[in-house]
Protein backbone atom coordinates (compact mmCIF):
# COMPACT_ATOMS: atom_id res chain seq x y z
CA UNK A 1 0.00 0.00 0.00
CA UNK A 2 1.31 3.44 -0.95
CA UNK A 3 2.35 5.65 1.90
CA UNK A 4 0.14 8.59 2.77
CA UNK A 5 1.33 12.13 2.15
CA UNK A 6 1.78 14.95 4.67
CA UNK A 7 1.93 18.49 3.29
CA UNK A 8 3.80 20.89 5.58
CA UNK A 9 4.14 24.61 4.90
CA UNK A 10 6.80 26.72 6.53
CA UNK A 11 9.02 23.65 6.41
CA UNK A 12 12.39 25.36 6.01
CA UNK A 13 12.83 26.27 9.69
CA UNK A 14 11.47 26.09 13.22
CA UNK A 15 8.36 24.08 13.94
CA UNK A 16 7.88 23.25 10.27
CA UNK A 17 11.16 21.31 10.29
CA UNK A 18 10.19 19.47 13.46
CA UNK A 19 6.75 18.54 12.14
CA UNK A 20 8.45 17.16 9.03
CA UNK A 21 10.74 15.04 11.19
CA UNK A 22 7.81 13.63 13.15
CA UNK A 23 5.87 12.84 9.97
CA UNK A 24 8.89 11.13 8.42
CA UNK A 25 9.37 8.98 11.52
CA UNK A 26 5.72 8.00 11.19
CA UNK A 27 6.47 6.89 7.59
CA UNK A 28 4.55 9.58 5.75
CA UNK A 29 5.83 10.77 2.41
CA UNK A 30 6.32 14.52 2.53
CA UNK A 31 5.65 17.64 0.55
CA UNK A 32 7.76 20.41 2.06
CA UNK A 33 6.86 23.98 1.17
CA UNK A 34 8.60 27.26 1.99
CA UNK A 35 10.41 30.07 0.22
CA UNK A 36 13.97 28.86 0.87
CA UNK A 37 14.84 26.04 -1.52
CA UNK A 38 18.32 25.14 -0.14
CA UNK A 39 16.96 24.52 3.36
CA UNK A 40 14.05 22.49 2.00
CA UNK A 41 16.35 20.39 -0.16
CA UNK A 42 18.71 19.65 2.73
CA UNK A 43 15.81 18.63 4.97
CA UNK A 44 14.29 16.41 2.28
CA UNK A 45 17.61 14.63 1.77
CA UNK A 46 18.06 14.17 5.52
CA UNK A 47 14.62 12.67 6.06
CA UNK A 48 14.60 10.52 2.94
CA UNK A 49 17.93 8.99 3.90
CA UNK A 50 17.03 8.49 7.56
CA UNK A 51 13.52 7.09 7.15
CA UNK A 52 13.23 5.69 3.62
CA UNK A 53 10.38 8.00 2.67
CA UNK A 54 9.88 10.23 -0.34
CA UNK A 55 10.16 13.96 0.23
CA UNK A 56 9.20 16.48 -2.44
CA UNK A 57 10.17 20.13 -2.10
CA UNK A 58 8.28 23.09 -3.53
CA UNK A 59 9.72 26.57 -3.14
CA UNK A 60 6.83 29.00 -2.92
CA UNK A 61 5.89 32.28 -1.28
CA UNK A 62 2.39 31.40 -0.15
CA UNK A 63 1.57 35.03 0.60
CA UNK A 64 1.57 35.66 -3.14
CA UNK A 65 -1.88 35.72 -4.73
CA UNK A 66 -2.38 32.47 -6.63
CA UNK A 67 0.36 30.51 -4.84
CA UNK A 68 -2.00 28.26 -2.82
CA UNK A 69 -3.88 27.34 -6.00
CA UNK A 70 -0.60 26.54 -7.76
CA UNK A 71 0.39 24.28 -4.89
CA UNK A 72 -2.97 22.52 -4.99
CA UNK A 73 -2.71 22.00 -8.74
CA UNK A 74 0.79 20.52 -8.39
CA UNK A 75 -0.39 17.85 -5.93
CA UNK A 76 -3.42 16.42 -7.70
CA UNK A 77 -1.69 13.13 -8.54
CA UNK A 78 -1.11 12.40 -4.83
CA UNK A 79 -3.23 14.66 -2.64
CA UNK A 80 -2.17 14.87 1.01
CA UNK A 81 -4.08 13.19 3.79
CA UNK A 82 -2.45 15.57 6.28
CA UNK A 83 -2.15 19.34 5.88
CA UNK A 84 -0.05 21.23 8.43
CA UNK A 85 -0.27 25.00 7.98
CA UNK A 86 2.87 26.17 9.73
CA UNK A 87 3.92 29.06 7.46
CA UNK A 88 3.68 32.43 9.15
CA UNK A 89 5.63 35.28 10.65
CA UNK A 90 5.35 38.10 13.17
CA UNK A 91 6.84 41.50 13.90
CA UNK A 92 6.96 43.79 16.89
CA UNK A 93 6.51 47.45 17.67
CA UNK A 94 3.71 49.98 17.88
CA UNK A 95 1.32 49.31 15.00
CA UNK A 96 1.37 52.86 13.62
CA UNK A 97 5.17 52.93 13.62
CA UNK A 98 5.57 49.73 11.59
CA UNK A 99 5.47 49.48 7.78
CA UNK A 100 1.97 48.86 6.52
CA UNK A 101 3.35 46.30 4.06
CA UNK A 102 4.54 44.16 6.96
CA UNK A 103 1.07 44.05 8.50
CA UNK A 104 -0.75 43.33 5.26
CA UNK A 105 1.82 40.72 4.24
CA UNK A 106 1.41 39.03 7.59
CA UNK A 107 -2.34 38.76 7.08
CA UNK A 108 -1.82 37.42 3.56
CA UNK A 109 0.36 34.57 4.84
CA UNK A 110 -0.93 33.91 8.35
CA UNK A 111 -4.63 34.15 7.41
CA UNK A 112 -5.51 34.24 3.72
CA UNK A 113 -3.06 31.56 2.52
CA UNK A 114 -4.04 29.28 5.40
CA UNK A 115 -7.73 29.77 4.63
CA UNK A 116 -7.22 29.03 0.93
CA UNK A 117 -5.22 25.87 1.61
CA UNK A 118 -7.88 24.59 4.00
CA UNK A 119 -10.56 25.20 1.36
CA UNK A 120 -8.58 23.73 -1.53
CA UNK A 121 -7.36 20.57 0.19
CA UNK A 122 -10.18 20.21 2.71
CA UNK A 123 -12.85 19.59 0.07
CA UNK A 124 -10.94 16.61 -1.31
CA UNK A 125 -10.42 15.24 2.18
CA UNK A 126 -14.14 15.56 2.84
CA UNK A 127 -14.95 13.74 -0.41
CA UNK A 128 -12.55 10.93 0.53
CA UNK A 129 -13.93 10.94 4.09
CA UNK A 130 -10.41 11.00 5.52
CA UNK A 131 -7.94 13.69 6.48
CA UNK A 132 -6.23 15.72 9.17
CA UNK A 133 -5.68 19.48 9.12
CA UNK A 134 -3.53 21.24 11.69
CA UNK A 135 -3.33 25.03 11.76
CA UNK A 136 -0.60 26.56 13.90
CA UNK A 137 -2.15 29.22 16.07
CA UNK A 138 -0.50 30.35 19.31
CA UNK A 139 -1.25 31.22 22.89
CA UNK A 140 -1.31 34.73 21.38
CA UNK A 141 -4.68 33.76 19.89
CA UNK A 142 -6.45 34.09 23.24
CA UNK A 143 -5.89 37.83 23.85
CA UNK A 144 -5.05 41.14 22.19
CA UNK A 145 -1.33 41.83 21.91
CA UNK A 146 -0.16 45.43 22.04
CA UNK A 147 3.22 45.87 20.32
CA UNK A 148 2.48 42.71 18.29
CA UNK A 149 -1.06 43.72 17.39
CA UNK A 150 -1.30 42.25 13.90
CA UNK A 151 0.38 38.98 14.81
CA UNK A 152 -1.90 38.37 17.78
CA UNK A 153 -4.95 39.25 15.69
CA UNK A 154 -3.86 36.89 12.93
CA UNK A 155 -3.55 34.01 15.38
CA UNK A 156 -6.97 34.82 16.84
CA UNK A 157 -8.30 34.40 13.31
CA UNK A 158 -6.55 31.03 12.97
CA UNK A 159 -8.02 29.78 16.24
CA UNK A 160 -11.57 30.95 15.56
CA UNK A 161 -11.55 29.74 11.96
CA UNK A 162 -10.15 26.33 12.91
CA UNK A 163 -12.74 25.78 15.64
CA UNK A 164 -15.57 26.68 13.28
CA UNK A 165 -14.26 24.49 10.47
CA UNK A 166 -13.77 21.58 12.87
CA UNK A 167 -17.42 21.88 13.90
CA UNK A 168 -18.61 21.95 10.28
CA UNK A 169 -16.61 18.80 9.52
CA UNK A 170 -17.87 16.73 12.45
CA UNK A 171 -18.67 13.20 11.32
CA UNK A 172 -17.02 13.69 7.93
CA UNK A 173 -13.83 11.74 8.67
CA UNK A 174 -11.82 14.99 8.55
CA UNK A 175 -10.57 16.72 11.69
CA UNK A 176 -9.16 20.21 12.21
CA UNK A 177 -6.77 21.05 15.04
CA UNK A 178 -5.66 24.49 16.16
CA UNK A 179 -2.29 23.98 17.81
CA UNK A 180 -1.43 26.75 20.26
CA UNK A 181 2.18 26.73 21.45
CA UNK A 182 3.64 29.44 23.66
CA UNK A 183 7.18 30.80 23.46
CA UNK A 184 9.22 28.21 21.56
CA UNK A 185 12.92 27.97 20.77
CA UNK A 186 12.84 28.65 17.03
CA UNK A 187 14.01 31.49 14.82
CA UNK A 188 10.65 33.22 15.23
CA UNK A 189 11.68 35.47 18.14
CA UNK A 190 14.72 36.85 16.35
CA UNK A 191 12.84 37.38 13.09
CA UNK A 192 9.93 39.08 14.87
CA UNK A 193 12.26 41.22 16.95
CA UNK A 194 11.04 39.87 20.30
CA UNK A 195 14.04 37.84 21.42
CA UNK A 196 14.74 40.56 24.01
CA UNK A 197 11.14 40.86 25.19
CA UNK A 198 10.08 39.93 28.70
CA UNK A 199 8.08 37.01 27.26
CA UNK A 200 11.24 35.33 25.98
CA UNK A 201 13.56 36.56 28.73
CA UNK A 202 11.47 35.67 31.78
CA UNK A 203 10.71 32.08 30.81
CA UNK A 204 12.63 29.36 29.09
CA UNK A 205 11.13 28.79 25.63
CA UNK A 206 9.88 25.29 24.97
CA UNK A 207 11.91 22.88 22.86
CA UNK A 208 10.66 22.92 19.26
CA UNK A 209 10.80 19.13 18.86
CA UNK A 210 8.70 18.67 22.01
CA UNK A 211 6.14 21.22 20.81
CA UNK A 212 5.88 19.57 17.40
CA UNK A 213 5.35 16.11 18.88
CA UNK A 214 2.60 17.51 21.11
CA UNK A 215 0.88 19.03 18.10
CA UNK A 216 1.20 15.88 16.02
CA UNK A 217 -0.32 13.71 18.74
CA UNK A 218 -3.17 16.17 19.27
CA UNK A 219 -3.88 16.22 15.54
CA UNK A 220 -3.87 12.44 15.28
CA UNK A 221 -6.22 12.26 18.27
CA UNK A 222 -8.61 14.66 16.53
CA UNK A 223 -8.43 17.39 19.17
CA UNK A 224 -9.86 20.71 18.07
CA UNK A 225 -7.74 22.99 20.28
CA UNK A 226 -4.40 21.90 21.74
CA UNK A 227 -2.42 24.22 24.01
CA UNK A 228 1.11 23.00 24.68
CA UNK A 229 2.45 23.22 28.23
CA UNK A 230 0.76 23.40 31.63
CA UNK A 231 1.53 27.09 32.22
CA UNK A 232 0.30 27.96 28.74
CA UNK A 233 -2.94 26.11 29.41
CA UNK A 234 -3.43 28.00 32.64
CA UNK A 235 -2.72 31.28 30.90
CA UNK A 236 -5.12 30.57 28.04
CA UNK A 237 -7.85 29.75 30.52
CA UNK A 238 -7.05 32.65 32.83
CA UNK A 239 -7.37 35.37 30.18
CA UNK A 240 -10.97 34.31 29.58
CA UNK A 241 -11.83 35.21 33.17
CA UNK A 242 -9.84 38.45 33.40
CA UNK A 243 -10.85 42.03 32.47
CA UNK A 244 -9.86 42.75 28.87
CA UNK A 245 -7.91 45.90 29.78
CA UNK A 246 -5.85 43.90 32.26
CA UNK A 247 -5.20 41.21 29.66
CA UNK A 248 -4.06 43.77 27.08
CA UNK A 249 -1.85 45.46 29.64
CA UNK A 250 -0.17 42.22 30.60
CA UNK A 251 0.48 41.35 26.96
CA UNK A 252 1.95 44.80 26.38
CA UNK A 253 4.25 44.31 29.39
CA UNK A 254 5.49 40.97 28.07
CA UNK A 255 5.94 42.13 24.47
CA UNK A 256 8.10 45.14 25.33
CA UNK A 257 11.86 44.56 25.55
CA UNK A 258 12.93 43.69 29.09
Amino acid sequence: MARKVALITGASSGLGVEFARVAAREKFDLVLVARRLPQLTALAQELSSAHGIEARVIASDLSRIGAPQELFDALQARPPSILINCAGFGDSGAFLDLPLASATGMLELNCRALLELCWLFGRGMRDRKEGRIMNIASTAAFQPGPFMATYYASKSFVLSFSEALAHELRGSGVTVTAHCPGATATGFAATAGVAGSRLFQQQKPADAATVALHGWRAMQAGKTVAVQGVMNKLGAFGVRLSPRKLVAGLAAHLNKPG
